[in-house]
């Protein structure tokens, strides 16, 4: 027995009947206490026995020709014991490595796209709306720096527009309060006839229209946008309003002789009736603006689908097709060149959209068949807005 405690991964110790041990000690004795012996020379088994934190040790009746002898059977912590730790170390570690390098590499990977998103965003908070992100990415960093890029670029569009507006608005205000101080000046220091005071007193009058009709749009187009005008709902007819603003406008397209076309279906719609008649007023203008002498506007309305239309349409020059949707941004005028000719600030239609949109509508720009331009209007009938 000797020889197997020497050969096992166990240590093993046999008592005899009075507690004696029998067995040579090794390197790692088994010392039970003498209640457990006693409980196994007894007959009992003494298992789960913790020899003071170190290995697990059991105790059983080991009886040898009548004698009774109490066998306890230890675990060794030898060789295949250590190593087996070594070993379980070994990996752990290795794990460890493995994960340190995993995560280093992720956060390269990660955090460097956002440090360098977080450094363009600090670009663009000082204005420069030049800034893009160079990136192949598919995953959701790319889409988020795409969607950073796709907001620079309208941000940049927007800014430009806003600078052209300002020379825009300068201008144009520049332009009437000249006229005004030169010809008050004039009427001031000349002696003229009655005629010529008159000629000039109409050019300041005129002047000062032009000038009240910027600064009205420019503070109706504020107060739409900040949501300060409330749509007052009530039931009109839709096909009159338009007959009235065409009869209001008279004066505009009978002094181009412009041939004024209507279809207009019977149609009661709930909406705000004021504000509705700013869009008709805009639309028509702006047809009636860019039409040349002789020429056709064509207004339409008809129910299509529980919505009211409204299709205003013209032969006039037209709008490019990449314009179409930017016509409705603040400030823009689709043709520069015939800004000179054509007085506009670039708001009747930022004025449309908004109101168009307050009442749950749609408007698009199109081509005319055969040159010109026309609006669409969709309009929901109902009484909720």
């Amino acid at each position: 027995m000797n020889n197997v405690s020497n050969l096992s991964i166990y240590a093993i110790q046999l008592f005899d009947a009075s507690g004696k041990p029998l067995l040579e000690e090794g390197a790692e004795p088994v010392v039970p206490d003498e209640e457990r012996i006693r409980r196994v020379l007894a007959g009992g088994v003494a298992r789960h026995i913790e020899n003071e934190g170190r290995y697990p040790m059991v105790g059983l009746p080991f009886p040898v020709n009548g004698e009774s002898y109490a066998l306890f059977v230890m675990l060794k912590s030898n060789e295949l014991w250590m190593q087996s730790s070594r070993e379980v170390n070994t990996e752990l570690l290795t794990v460890f490595l493995i994960g340190s390098f995993l995560v280093l590499a992720a956060a390269r990977f990660i955090v460097k796209p956002l440090l360098q998103l977080r450094d363009a965003a600090g670009r663009m908070a000082q204005g420069h709306f030049d800034v893009q992100l160079r990136t192949s990415r598919k995953d959701e960093i790319g889409q988020l720096n795409a969607s950073f890029n796709e907001m620079a670029r309208e941000l940049a569009k927007l800014d430009r527009m806003r600078r052209e507006f300002v020379a825009n608005v300068s201008h144009e205000i520049q332009s009437p309060l000249t006229s005004i101080s030169g010809f008050a000046k004039a009427m001031k220091q000349k002696r003229m006839s009655e005629e010529s005071r008159m000629h000039y007193l109409t050019i300041i009058e005129e002047e000062s229209d032009r000038l009240s009709r910027i600064s009205h749009n420019l503070l109706r187009l504020s107060s739409l946008q900040h949501d300060r005008h409330s749509v007052q709902s009530a039931a009109f007819r839709l096909d009159e309003q338009l007959r009235n603003v065409v009869i209001a406008l008279e004066p505009q397209w009978s002094s181009k002789e412009i041939d004024v076309e209507l279809d207009l279906e019977p149609v009661t719609i709930h909406a705000d009736e004021d504000q509705l008649s700013q869009v008709w007023t805009n639309l028509l203008g702006n047809g009636i603006k860019f039409t040349p002498v002789r020429g056709r506007v064509g207004i339409r309305a008809y129910i299509d689908d529980r919505s009211a239309i409204v299709r205003i349409a013209d032969n006039g020059i037209g709008i490019p097709e990449d314009q179409r949707t930017d016509i409705f941004k603040p400030f823009h005028k689709a043709d520069k060149a015939r800004d000179r000719a054509v007085s506009g600030s670039g708001l009747g239609l930022s004025i449309v959209k908004q109101i168009v949109d307050m009442h749950k509508g749609e408007i698009r720009a199109d081509e005319e068949p055969g040159g010109g331009s026309v609006f669409t209007v969709q309009l929901p009938l109902g009484r909720e807005l």
